[in-house]
């Protein structure tokens, strides 16, 4: 059984949480605005900004999982060592 972490370790864990969200959020943004361009600033019927639109959220928040797990995989693999 584990014992109680120090506040430091909270600490740690709750800057990495953030760290992961922010630069999620921030790869998510990027990625919707470069899968979503057409839509954005194209002359598409809106039929085509729709499936631009939609393939712009998908890549945003697939890119936004990956990054979240990927960061907080690499700080649990990192503290295990």
């Amino acid at each position: 059984m584990r014992g109680t972490r120090d506040q430091a370790a909270r600490d740690a864990v709750t800057v990495e949480i953030v760290f992961a969200v922010v630069t999620g959020a921030l790869l998510a943004a990027v990625l919707f605005v470069a899968v979503a361009s057409p839509a954005l600033f194209g002359d598409l019927d809106r039929g085509q900004e729709a499936t631009w639109v939609r393939a712009g959220a998908l890549a945003a928040t697939a890119g936004f999982g990956f990054r979240v797990v990927r960061v907080l995989r690499r700080f649990t693999g990192a503290r295990s060592v």
